[in-house]
C-alpha cells in the first residue's frame, strides 16, 4: 500500500441496515443460513482458545470442493474484501494501470487508489473486449453488482487467456456466483478468484472468504497472507457451510424462482434489469432516488440508492428475500 495515496483515498458506500425495525434489502444477503452453523460455531469456540492450525487444512478442502479446484490453491482470507486488497497490493505498484469495470463495486477502485495507481474504467459489459495490454491487472465482477449481468464462461475464459498473453492478471470476483450453476475460473492460470461466503450463506459477518491462484501468484499470495487471519469459528463454520450442498441447491432454486417473479411484479412500475444474481437493479424513471429511499423507509422497508455507483444516477436496487419478505417489499414499491 502506497502510504501518500491513503491520505487521498476515501470510503465507499455500501448497503445494510443496523435496524432492527426495518426490513433490509439494501444489502444482497441470503436471509436464511445453512443448517447446524450455530452448533459448529459454539463447538469452535472452545478451540479459540489456542491459535488455530495456520494451514487452515479442513477450510481449504471445503472450499476446494466448493469450487472445484484443488486444495493446495487456497488461499483463506477473512471475506471476500480482503481477499480482494490481497491480490491487488501484492500485484499494482504505484503508477500501474488497472481495468476496473462500472458500474460495479466500488472497493474495487478504491483498492487501486490505495496502490498509488490508476483505475481505467470501462463499462461492465465490454470488459471482456477490452485490449489488457499495459494495464497490471483487469478486474471482472461475476455476477456483477449492481446490475447481475454474468459473463459467458467461455467468454471470460478467452479473455483470460488474452490477459496471460499481455502478461495482465485477470482478477475474478466471484462473491455472488454461488447463486448461479455456473463454472468458477478457480485454478485457471493467470486468474486469481475471489470467493465470499458472505452472500450465499447469509453470514456477513462472520468475514470468511479465499483466494484461488496458480504458481507464482500463488506462492505470493500465502506468502503475503496474514498469520492467522481467519478466526478459529469462522473456519469451521466457513467449511460446514460450503459442504452444504442441499442448503446451496435450494437456495438457487429459491432465489432463482423469486427473482423471476419480482421482475415481472416490477416491471409495471420500473425498467427492471435482467439478472442472474440475488438482487435486481431498478431504474426509478421521473421519480427522485432519494424521495424513493425515504419514503420506503418509512414504511419499513430499506432499499439501495444506486446512485452511488459510477454511472447510474436514477436506480435503486433491491435484494431478492424470502417470498413473504419479497411481498411486502413488491407492496411497498407499488406505491411510491
Amino acid at each position: 500500500m502506497d502510504p501518500d495515496a491513503v491520505h487521498d483515498a476515501g470510503r465507499v458506500p455500501h448497503g445494510g441496515s443496523d435496524d432492527p425495525d426495518v426490513l433490509d434489502f439494501s444489502a444482497n444477503v441470503n436471509p436464511r443460513t445453512p443448517p447446524g452453523v450455530r452448533e459448529v460455531y459454539e463447538a469452535a469456540l472452545d478451540d479459540a482458545a489456542r491459535y488455530p492450525n495456520d494451514g487452515y487444512p479442513e477450510f481449504r478442502a471445503a472450499a476446494a470442493e466448493y469450487v472445484d479446484c484443488a486444495p493446495d490453491r487456497v488461499v483463506p482470507t477473512p471475506g471476500g474484501l480482503a481477499g480482494i486488497r490481497l491480490a491487488i497490493e501484492t500485484r499494482v505498484e504505484p503508477g500501474d494501470s488497472v481495468l476496473v469495470p462500472y458500474p460495479s463495486f466500488g472497493e474495487y477502485a478504491r483498492e487501486v487508489d490505495l496502490q498509488g495507481a490508476d483505475s481505467a474504467f470501462v463499462p461492465h459489459d465490454e470488459v471482456l473486449d477490452a485490449d489488457p495490454s499495459e494495464h497490471a491487472m483487469a478486474v471482472a465482477c461475476n455476477p456483477n453488482n449492481p446490475t447481475g449481468d454474468r459473463y459467458d464462461t467461455d467468454a471470460l475464459r478467452e479473455f483470460a487467456r488474452r490477459c496471460r498473453a499481455s502478461d495482465t492478471e485477470l482478477l475474478v470476483d466471484e462473491a455472488f456466483l454461488g447463486f448461479t450453476e455456473a463454472e468458477s475460473l478457480a485454478g485457471t492460470p493467470g486468474v486469481v478468484v475471489a470467493r465470499s461466503l458472505t452472500k450465499l450463506f447469509g453470514m456477513p459477518g462472520l468475514r470468511a472468504g479465499f483466494l484461488v491462484a496458480t504458481g507464482d501468484r500463488l506462492d505470493d499470495l500465502r506468502t503475503a497472507r496474514r498469520a492467522w487471519n481467519l478466526g478459529t469459528p469462522a473456519a469451521a463454520v466457513g467449511a460446514h457451510a460450503m459442504r452444504q450442498h442441499e442448503f446451496v441447491a435450494e437456495t438457487r432454486e429459491r432465489v432463482a424462482s423469486e427473482r423471476g417473479r419480482m421482475s415481472r411484479e416490477l416491471a409495471d412500475d420500473f425498467t427492471v434489469h435482467d439478472s442472474d444474481a440475488p438482487f435486481l437493479l431498478l431504474e426509478v424513471g421521473d421519480r427522485d432516488v432519494d424521495t424513493v429511499l425515504t419514503e420506503t423507509e418509512a414504511r419499513g422497508v430499506a432499499i439501495r440508492g444506486a446512485t452511488t455507483f459510477r454511472g447510474l444516477d436514477n436506480h435503486v436496487r433491491v435484494a431478492v428475500r424470502t417470498p413473504e419478505e419479497n411481498d411486502r417489499l413488491l407492496a411497498v414499491l407499488g406505491d411510491v
